[in-house]
Protein backbone atom coordinates (compact mmCIF):
# COMPACT_ATOMS: atom_id res chain seq x y z
CA UNK A 1 0.00 0.00 0.00
CA UNK A 2 2.90 2.32 1.04
CA UNK A 3 4.74 1.82 -2.54
CA UNK A 4 1.38 2.63 -4.36
CA UNK A 5 1.13 5.76 -2.36
CA UNK A 6 4.70 6.76 -3.40
CA UNK A 7 4.77 5.97 -6.84
CA UNK A 8 1.35 8.25 -7.16
CA UNK A 9 2.73 10.56 -5.75
CA UNK A 10 5.67 10.37 -8.12
CA UNK A 11 3.62 10.40 -11.02
CA UNK A 12 2.23 13.32 -9.97
CA UNK A 13 5.40 15.05 -9.61
CA UNK A 14 6.11 13.91 -12.88
CA UNK A 15 9.76 13.71 -12.01
CA UNK A 16 10.48 11.39 -14.99
CA UNK A 17 10.76 8.07 -13.71
CA UNK A 18 11.22 5.39 -16.07
CA UNK A 19 10.70 1.75 -14.87
CA UNK A 20 13.45 -0.92 -16.61
CA UNK A 21 12.42 -2.18 -20.03
CA UNK A 22 9.92 0.91 -21.07
CA UNK A 23 12.18 3.53 -22.28
CA UNK A 24 15.71 4.37 -21.06
CA UNK A 25 15.71 4.13 -17.34
CA UNK A 26 16.51 6.89 -15.23
CA UNK A 27 18.00 6.55 -11.79
CA UNK A 28 15.25 8.31 -9.20
CA UNK A 29 17.42 10.61 -7.64
CA UNK A 30 18.65 11.50 -11.18
CA UNK A 31 15.35 13.03 -11.58
CA UNK A 32 14.22 15.03 -9.05
CA UNK A 33 13.56 18.32 -9.08
CA UNK A 34 14.79 21.46 -6.65
CA UNK A 35 14.78 25.11 -6.77
CA UNK A 36 18.13 26.55 -6.10
CA UNK A 37 19.21 30.24 -6.54
CA UNK A 38 15.48 30.28 -7.93
CA UNK A 39 16.28 27.80 -11.10
CA UNK A 40 14.63 24.61 -11.12
CA UNK A 41 17.18 21.82 -12.61
CA UNK A 42 17.95 18.38 -12.91
CA UNK A 43 20.03 17.35 -9.63
CA UNK A 44 22.38 15.22 -11.70
CA UNK A 45 21.42 14.52 -15.24
CA UNK A 46 23.20 15.86 -18.23
CA UNK A 47 21.90 16.28 -21.69
CA UNK A 48 23.84 16.99 -24.82
CA UNK A 49 24.54 20.99 -25.72
CA UNK A 50 22.68 22.23 -28.16
CA UNK A 51 25.44 24.11 -29.59
CA UNK A 52 28.24 21.97 -28.59
CA UNK A 53 27.80 18.30 -29.85
CA UNK A 54 30.66 17.07 -27.83
CA UNK A 55 30.15 18.61 -24.91
CA UNK A 56 27.27 18.65 -22.44
CA UNK A 57 25.65 20.84 -19.69
CA UNK A 58 23.64 20.94 -17.08
CA UNK A 59 20.40 21.07 -17.83
CA UNK A 60 18.26 24.06 -17.01
CA UNK A 61 14.12 23.77 -16.46
CA UNK A 62 11.31 26.28 -16.31
CA UNK A 63 12.10 30.32 -16.12
CA UNK A 64 15.70 29.82 -15.02
CA UNK A 65 17.23 32.78 -16.44
CA UNK A 66 14.87 35.51 -15.98
CA UNK A 67 15.04 34.82 -12.16
CA UNK A 68 16.30 36.93 -9.16
CA UNK A 69 19.44 37.40 -9.75
CA UNK A 70 19.48 36.03 -13.38
CA UNK A 71 22.13 34.47 -15.45
CA UNK A 72 24.92 35.30 -13.05
CA UNK A 73 23.60 32.96 -9.65
CA UNK A 74 24.26 30.32 -11.59
CA UNK A 75 27.13 27.95 -10.20
CA UNK A 76 30.15 27.91 -12.35
CA UNK A 77 29.31 24.30 -13.39
CA UNK A 78 26.10 25.33 -14.50
CA UNK A 79 26.61 27.98 -16.70
CA UNK A 80 27.41 26.60 -19.71
CA UNK A 81 26.28 27.90 -23.09
CA UNK A 82 22.76 27.36 -23.77
CA UNK A 83 20.02 28.30 -26.74
CA UNK A 84 17.83 31.13 -25.76
CA UNK A 85 13.84 29.97 -25.29
CA UNK A 86 12.10 31.87 -24.70
CA UNK A 87 9.72 31.09 -21.51
CA UNK A 88 7.40 33.70 -21.92
CA UNK A 89 3.71 32.87 -20.69
CA UNK A 90 1.55 34.92 -22.50
CA UNK A 91 -1.17 33.70 -22.05
CA UNK A 92 -0.79 34.16 -17.96
CA UNK A 93 0.14 37.23 -18.69
CA UNK A 94 -3.36 37.87 -20.31
CA UNK A 95 -5.38 36.34 -17.71
CA UNK A 96 -3.10 38.38 -15.10
CA UNK A 97 -3.54 41.86 -16.78
CA UNK A 98 -7.07 41.25 -16.78
CA UNK A 99 -7.52 40.21 -13.21
CA UNK A 100 -5.46 43.50 -12.72
CA UNK A 101 -8.20 45.84 -14.45
CA UNK A 102 -10.79 44.13 -12.98
CA UNK A 103 -9.10 44.69 -9.56
CA UNK A 104 -8.82 48.16 -10.32
CA UNK A 105 -12.26 48.65 -10.89
CA UNK A 106 -12.28 48.90 -14.83
CA UNK A 107 -14.31 46.57 -17.50
CA UNK A 108 -11.71 45.00 -18.88
CA UNK A 109 -14.20 44.58 -21.94
CA UNK A 110 -15.17 47.89 -22.66
CA UNK A 111 -13.70 48.93 -26.57
CA UNK A 112 -10.64 50.52 -25.25
CA UNK A 113 -9.34 47.66 -22.52
CA UNK A 114 -10.56 44.72 -24.89
CA UNK A 115 -7.00 43.90 -26.67
CA UNK A 116 -4.87 45.37 -23.63
CA UNK A 117 -3.94 42.37 -22.20
CA UNK A 118 -2.74 40.92 -25.40
CA UNK A 119 -0.83 44.34 -25.85
CA UNK A 120 0.70 43.94 -22.63
CA UNK A 121 1.47 40.18 -23.26
CA UNK A 122 3.63 40.85 -26.31
CA UNK A 123 5.36 44.24 -24.29
CA UNK A 124 6.56 41.21 -21.87
CA UNK A 125 7.82 39.07 -24.59
CA UNK A 126 9.59 41.91 -25.77
CA UNK A 127 10.96 43.75 -22.70
CA UNK A 128 11.88 40.17 -21.22
CA UNK A 129 12.85 38.00 -23.89
CA UNK A 130 16.07 39.01 -23.99
CA UNK A 131 17.10 38.76 -20.37
CA UNK A 132 17.07 34.56 -20.98
CA UNK A 133 20.16 34.68 -23.20
CA UNK A 134 23.63 33.44 -22.41
CA UNK A 135 25.43 36.56 -22.16
CA UNK A 136 29.05 34.27 -22.27
CA UNK A 137 27.72 34.04 -26.04
CA UNK A 138 28.56 37.25 -26.79
CA UNK A 139 32.18 36.96 -25.60
CA UNK A 140 33.29 33.96 -26.87
CA UNK A 141 35.18 35.41 -30.09
CA UNK A 142 38.16 36.88 -28.88
CA UNK A 143 40.41 38.43 -30.71
CA UNK A 144 44.55 37.92 -30.32
CA UNK A 145 45.61 41.97 -30.23
CA UNK A 146 48.72 43.03 -27.93
CA UNK A 147 46.48 46.71 -27.05
CA UNK A 148 47.04 47.14 -23.12
CA UNK A 149 45.24 50.31 -22.66
CA UNK A 150 41.73 51.12 -21.93
CA UNK A 151 38.92 49.76 -24.21
CA UNK A 152 35.63 51.83 -23.53
CA UNK A 153 32.07 51.67 -24.87
CA UNK A 154 30.38 54.42 -23.16
CA UNK A 155 26.61 56.21 -23.40
CA UNK A 156 25.16 52.29 -23.87
CA UNK A 157 21.45 52.82 -23.61
CA UNK A 158 19.52 50.16 -21.59
CA UNK A 159 16.37 49.65 -20.34
CA UNK A 160 15.24 47.54 -17.83
CA UNK A 161 12.71 46.24 -14.94
CA UNK A 162 12.72 47.21 -11.22
CA UNK A 163 12.28 44.20 -9.68
CA UNK A 164 10.09 45.85 -6.83
CA UNK A 165 7.44 47.14 -8.41
CA UNK A 166 7.64 46.10 -11.98
CA UNK A 167 8.15 49.69 -13.08
CA UNK A 168 10.69 50.83 -16.19
CA UNK A 169 14.14 52.23 -14.99
CA UNK A 170 16.57 53.15 -17.61
CA UNK A 171 20.01 54.80 -18.98
CA UNK A 172 23.25 54.72 -19.89
CA UNK A 173 25.60 52.00 -18.90
CA UNK A 174 30.05 53.00 -19.75
CA UNK A 175 31.58 49.72 -20.18
CA UNK A 176 35.68 49.69 -20.12
CA UNK A 177 38.30 47.11 -19.55
CA UNK A 178 42.19 46.81 -19.52
CA UNK A 179 43.18 44.14 -22.22
CA UNK A 180 45.76 41.25 -21.33
CA UNK A 181 46.36 39.88 -24.75
CA UNK A 182 42.36 39.31 -26.24
CA UNK A 183 39.97 41.41 -27.29
CA UNK A 184 36.49 41.20 -28.52
CA UNK A 185 34.02 43.16 -31.17
CA UNK A 186 32.95 46.67 -29.46
CA UNK A 187 29.48 45.84 -30.16
CA UNK A 188 29.59 42.58 -27.91
CA UNK A 189 29.59 44.58 -24.86
CA UNK A 190 26.77 46.30 -25.86
CA UNK A 191 24.82 42.98 -26.04
CA UNK A 192 25.89 41.95 -22.41
CA UNK A 193 24.77 45.02 -20.90
CA UNK A 194 21.06 44.44 -23.02
CA UNK A 195 21.23 40.71 -21.83
CA UNK A 196 21.60 41.57 -18.73
CA UNK A 197 18.79 44.79 -18.39
CA UNK A 198 16.04 42.39 -20.19
CA UNK A 199 14.87 40.98 -16.88
CA UNK A 200 13.53 42.29 -13.17
CA UNK A 201 16.50 43.69 -12.27
CA UNK A 202 17.78 46.15 -9.52
CA UNK A 203 20.90 48.58 -11.16
CA UNK A 204 23.29 47.78 -8.14
CA UNK A 205 23.19 44.24 -9.32
CA UNK A 206 23.09 44.95 -13.12
CA UNK A 207 25.75 46.54 -12.48
CA UNK A 208 28.24 44.02 -10.61
CA UNK A 209 26.63 40.95 -13.34
CA UNK A 210 28.22 43.02 -16.12
CA UNK A 211 31.35 43.61 -14.80
CA UNK A 212 31.89 40.57 -13.38
CA UNK A 213 30.99 38.37 -16.57
CA UNK A 214 33.78 40.43 -18.37
CA UNK A 215 36.08 39.94 -15.78
CA UNK A 216 35.49 35.98 -15.97
CA UNK A 217 35.37 35.37 -19.48
CA UNK A 218 38.14 37.89 -20.96
CA UNK A 219 40.52 37.76 -17.71
CA UNK A 220 41.61 41.24 -18.42
CA UNK A 221 43.86 43.35 -16.33
CA UNK A 222 41.13 45.85 -14.87
CA UNK A 223 36.95 46.01 -15.86
CA UNK A 224 35.27 49.51 -14.99
CA UNK A 225 31.58 49.44 -15.54
CA UNK A 226 29.44 52.64 -14.86
CA UNK A 227 25.85 52.77 -15.26
CA UNK A 228 23.10 56.01 -15.25
CA UNK A 229 19.58 55.34 -14.70
CA UNK A 230 16.54 56.80 -14.29
CA UNK A 231 13.92 55.04 -12.23
CA UNK A 232 10.37 55.56 -12.25
CA UNK A 233 9.43 54.03 -9.52
CA UNK A 234 10.92 56.51 -7.83
CA UNK A 235 10.04 59.81 -10.43
CA UNK A 236 6.45 58.82 -10.54
CA UNK A 237 5.44 57.23 -7.36
CA UNK A 238 6.23 57.21 -3.63
CA UNK A 239 8.33 60.24 -3.09
CA UNK A 240 7.75 61.53 -6.74
CA UNK A 241 10.77 62.92 -7.65
CA UNK A 242 11.56 63.71 -11.19
CA UNK A 243 15.06 64.35 -12.28
CA UNK A 244 17.16 62.43 -9.78
CA UNK A 245 18.98 59.83 -11.16
CA UNK A 246 21.00 56.90 -10.13
CA UNK A 247 24.63 56.42 -10.77
CA UNK A 248 26.43 52.79 -9.76
CA UNK A 249 29.77 51.24 -10.78
CA UNK A 250 31.44 48.30 -9.93
CA UNK A 251 35.23 48.55 -10.56
CA UNK A 252 37.45 44.77 -10.73
CA UNK A 253 41.31 44.87 -11.34
CA UNK A 254 43.27 47.34 -12.16
CA UNK A 255 40.49 50.02 -11.96
CA UNK A 256 40.33 49.05 -8.37
CA UNK A 257 43.70 48.92 -6.86
CA UNK A 258 44.72 51.71 -8.89
CA UNK A 259 43.55 55.37 -7.91
CA UNK A 260 45.31 56.77 -11.30
CA UNK A 261 43.67 53.96 -13.37
CA UNK A 262 40.72 54.20 -11.72
CA UNK A 263 40.77 58.26 -12.23
CA UNK A 264 41.43 57.90 -15.84
CA UNK A 265 38.54 55.79 -16.97
CA UNK A 266 36.04 57.72 -14.89
CA UNK A 267 37.52 61.37 -16.52
CA UNK A 268 37.08 59.07 -20.06
CA UNK A 269 33.31 58.68 -19.06
CA UNK A 270 32.61 61.73 -17.65
CA UNK A 271 34.89 64.34 -18.31
CA UNK A 272 34.21 65.50 -21.94
CA UNK A 273 30.84 64.73 -24.09
CA UNK A 274 30.61 62.16 -26.12
CA UNK A 275 31.29 62.78 -29.42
Amino acid sequence: MRMYLVMNVLCKMRVGFVRPGRGEPKPFFDTIRRREGGFVHDRTQSEPNLTDGNSTSTRLIGRGLTKAGGYAMLGEHRRSRMPHQSTIDKKKIREAVRLLLEAIGEDPDREGLRETPERVARMYEEVFGQGEEDPRVSLSTRFDEQHREVVLVKDIPFFSMCEHHLMPFFGKAHVAYIPSGQIVGISKLARVVEAFARRPQVQERMTSQIADIINEELKPEGVAVVCEGVHTCMTMRGVKKPGSSVITSAMRGAFRKNISTRAEVMALIFGKPSV
